[in-house]
């Protein structure tokens, strides 16, 4: 009689710093239930703390959601995720902390594979980074730039910084405030994001000048041309 191995002894277990293919990086990773998030990075595997620290990323993630979060319910076509498995490419698939992204039917760049992840670039992305040493500033982003990420926010909370970037010409730059302190999507016009009113924790702010963003006519005009195909 022969005996059928479990499946756990015949699939090895992710381990921090694997060089893997993406698709044995599923493998591994579907082999693995109670594993909370693990990343594919330039074909490295990182495998994230299950712990994680209110000030420094649960509670400055709460407010990433709530600015995204209002401004999808006012912006039809538009869908947010929160830390969505991506498959970037062959060697990329992270579980970014926020994605926004324009409807496939609607144009949009990336696409729902039939198992119901996304596939491609996302339009934006946001990471809660502790500091700049982070991977989020450094790998990640090349592979985000690579894949055509068209904006990527990094907010490292300890280093009280957040930075927007944009593609431009296959490179990330750094997209700047108005007189008024204000960054400006353009990408998602109406996405409008009052920075020092986020570093200090002003929730109230941030709504309000978020608020005027999506009572600006380039927000109408962009909800018009995505609401035939919300």
């Amino acid at each position: 009689m022969v005996k059928t191995l479990p499946q756990h002894w015949t699939i090895p277990l992710l381990e921090n710093g694997d060089k893997l293919s993406l698709y044995e990086f599923e493998r591994r990773y579907n082999a693995m239930p109670n594993l909370k998030k693990a990343e594919l990075i330039e074909g490295i595997v990182y495998i994230m703390p299950a712990a994680l620290r209110f000030r420094s990323h649960g509670q400055p993630h709460g407010w990433i959601l709530t600015w995204l979060g209002t401004y999808e319910a006012a912006t039809l076509g538009v869908a947010l995720g929160v830390e969505p498995t991506v498959r970037l490419d062959l060697d990329n698939e992270p579980q970014p902390d926020a994605v926004l992204i324009i409807n496939p039917e609607a144009g949009g760049q990336a696409r729902l594979s039939e198992d119901d992840y996304i596939e491609g670039a996302p339009e934006l992305i946001v990471e809660i980074a502790a500091s700049s040493v982070a991977i989020d500033l450094h790998a990640k982003k090349q592979a985000y730039r690579r894949n055509g990420v068209k904006e990527y926010i990094v907010w490292q909370v300890l280093d009280q910084k957040l930075t927007w970037f944009y593609l431009e010409q296959g490179e990330y730059l750094e997209l700047a405030t108005d007189s008024n302190g204000i960054l400006r999507s353009q990408i998602f016009p109406g996405l409008w994001l009052g920075v020092a009113e986020l570093l200090a924790g002003n929730m109230q702010s941030v709504l309000t000048v978020l608020q005027t963003g999506l009572q600006s006519p380039e927000h109408a005009a962009f909800v018009q041309g995505l609401e035939p195909f919300a």
